[in-house]
């Protein structure tokens, strides 16, 4: 168990390194080869309700990808985060208007304008994560937020990943918690879990 812990902490700092050596105009590029993908991709076009995530530290920004959702008029759902029960309540969000500061300095609906969305009408689940591998495994930040998600979401929501390709490894080390990406849509490819 330990074991594990600590080459997920060593895939953290080699995923932070790598990504730190792009320059700006890099990450600009390869964020809108991802969007053009993700935006050509057949289930989240017929997707109605979004869930989607706003971006932390070594995660594929998604800014413009929120405003693009709602100029599609797609309903887009947030999550807020509960540090305290490790619990995300899902959200819905008009406009940037609806965001305010939230854990760790990552953009949050402000629960005081917008409503509970039931995690059962999500249609797909876009979420972040600092390493794949193609077998649809996630390494996330270490907190669990999205692994205790995951089994809550209906059997039919689709699962999708944003990703680097440089954030896709040969193997992401699971424990039996760890929740798998049915898709991960990277700057040159899709990937399905094998």
């Amino acid at each position: 168990m330990e074991e594990i812990q600590e080459k997920k902490s060593e895939i953290r700092r080699d995923i932070e390194k790598i990504l730190a050596e792009f320059s700006e105009a890099e990450l600009v590029e390869k964020t809108k080869k991802l969007e053009t993908r993700l935006f050509e991709f057949a289930n989240f076009l017929e997707a109605k309700i979004v869930l989607l995530y706003m971006n932390g530290p070594n995660e594929v920004d998604t800014q413009n990808i929120l405003k693009k959702c709602l100029e599609f008029n797609k309903i887009v759902v947030l999550p807020a985060f509960d540090p305290e029960k490790y619990r995300i309540k899902l959200r819905k969000v008009d406009n940037d208007a609806d965001l305010k500061q939230g854990l760790k300095g990552i953009l949050e609906p402000d629960p005081d304008h917008c409503k509970i969305v039931p995690i059962q009408s999500i249609d797909i689940a876009i979420m972040p994560g600092i390493a794949f591998d193609e077998k649809g495994g996630r390494l996330g930040s270490g907190e669990g937020y999205y692994d205790r998600l995951v089994p809550k979401l209906s059997i039919t929501t689709r699962k999708v990943a944003l990703a680097f390709e440089c954030q896709i490894i040969q193997q992401v080390p699971m424990e039996s918690h760890d929740k798998h990406v049915d898709i991960i849509i990277t700057e040159e490819r899709t990937i399905y879990k094998i």
